[in-house]
């Protein structure tokens, strides 16, 4: 069966759940048949942008990066899973309009509760001045205006954020 790539964009703040529930979606679309590459931060940054640091310039050209892979892999029927923070609205916006198909989730989630969630102690470093320039912390999260799938995770279990994004995947017509 012939399959319309599309890209999932996850973004939000450390520890908000991204690639938690980004790993998920994918798990399902594979058991579908589905092609799925994953496209993790953590990753992205030790391959495909090794030498890019935190500055504003930087992080844009990250997005970019990952934008421009997820536009390839669209473009050939893969379904591009990228879980990025990618911190601000204009470099989002960038690839959604680079990238046909693009379908962009917000996990949504208190810095208080990603702080406490935060396994590799990068949230309290940078309340005490070790890390300079965290997002959520001493750099801003520009929040997407009109995301097509919000997960509240915060509130919402993993699997109920994984439904919602599946449900919203058949609705615009990626999934059958």
């Amino acid at each position: 069966m012939e399959h319309k790539g599309f890209t999932l964009w996850f973004t939000g703040l450390s520890g908000s759940g991204k690639s938690t529930i980004a790993e998920r979606v994918a798990l399902r679309l594979e058991r579908k048949g589905i092609p799925v590459e994953i496209l993790d931060g953590d990753i992205v940054r030790t391959h495909l942008s090794k030498g890019l640091g935190f500055s504003r310039e930087d992080r844009d050209e990250n997005i970019k990066r990952v934008g421009f892979v997820c536009q390839l892999l669209t473009r050939h029927g893969v379904v591009a899973v990228a879980s990025v923070i990618s911190p601000y609205r204009e470099a989002r916006e960038y690839n959604r309009h680079k990238i046909r198909n693009f379908v962009e989730v917000y996990t949504r989630c208190p810095v208080e509760v990603c702080a406490q969630r935060d396994i590799k102690g990068l949230y309290q470093k940078a309340v005490k001045g070790e890390i300079k320039g965290f997002t959520g912390v001493d750099d801003p999260y520009e929040p997407p205006l009109n995301p097509e799938v919000v997960c509240k995770t915060d509130v919402e279990s993993v699997e109920e954020s994984v439904d919602k994004v599946i449900k919203k995947l058949e609705e615009m017509g990626y999934l059958v």
